[in-house]
């Protein structure tokens, strides 16, 4: 069980593997590359927490604290190279780059640092410091430095603000539609990722767009719902 659970650890830490390779992609100004491996080292962050859960890692390697490896390699891919993706090609007016990045990384801190960034019903409290994510949409719908540059201020200061944003996978809430609705969120992102980097975004059909949305906005509006029933009760 112990070779078990260091080997959990071991995947956990493959996770810099992907980012190193966004690293160098980013290097090469392949932008859509770069997001492909930070989706990557997304998808192995998802899965080495119910592993280390099924495994047990905690009791049988108490000498390696987890969550401490998980938050270094989390702030990286999460934050800190979505934050270099930003600087490198520019996403945001010239004179804001590096007050825009450095205030992005210095928020973020307070979610890792934070004991109570989750609730009891595992949502997030205040915006999750999901960059990576953020950063995709921006080069996915192509949008302007300076409504990028709003983006980032206003999703920075909602790291404070106690609004629920939903887990997907473990609020048990609506969790038999939100799984799949998640998966299907996931296969749409690494088509556009795909068609990026071939250069054939006009070939995808209308409708693919149309259930990207779609799914993006039901999510938006299932925080947006949490955060405000929850309240009514008093349980924010």
């Amino acid at each position: 069980m112990k070779t078990r659970a260091l080997l959990v650890h071991l995947f956990t830490a493959s996770g810099l593997v992907p980012m190193m390779l966004a690293v160098d992609a980013i290097w090469r100004d392949q932008v859509y590359l770069a997001l492909i491996w930070l989706g990557v080292a997304m998808l192995i962050d998802g899965l080495d927490g119910p592993l280390a859960r099924r495994f047990n890692v905690a009791e049988h390697t108490p000498q390696i604290d987890g969550v401490i490896l998980d938050h270094v390699i989390d702030f990286t891919g999460y934050c800190f190279l979505p934050a270099l993706i930003i600087y490198h090609f520019s996403m945001v007016p010239e004179d804001f780059v590096v007050i825009a990045t450095s205030y992005l990384l210095v928020t973020s801190l307070y979610t890792f640092a934070n004991r109570a960034a989750k609730t009891p019903e595992y949502d997030f409290r205040g915006f999750p410091a999901l960059w990576n994510v953020v950063v995709f949409y921006m080069v996915v719908l192509e949008t302007g430095a300076w409504l990028n540059l709003t983006a980032i201020f206003l999703l920075g200061a909602m790291t404070f603000v106690p609004v629920r944003f939903v887990h997907p996978l473990r609020v048990v809430s609506w969790r038999c539609l939100n799984a799949p609705l998640v998966f299907i969120w996931a296969a749409l992102v690494f088509i556009y990722l795909g068609v990026g980097v071939t250069g054939a975004r006009a070939a995808l059909p209308p409708l693919v767009d149309i259930l990207f949305l779609t799914v993006s906005l039901y999510f938006l509006f299932l925080s947006g719902w949490r955060s405000w029933s929850l309240r009514t009760r008093g349980d924010i």
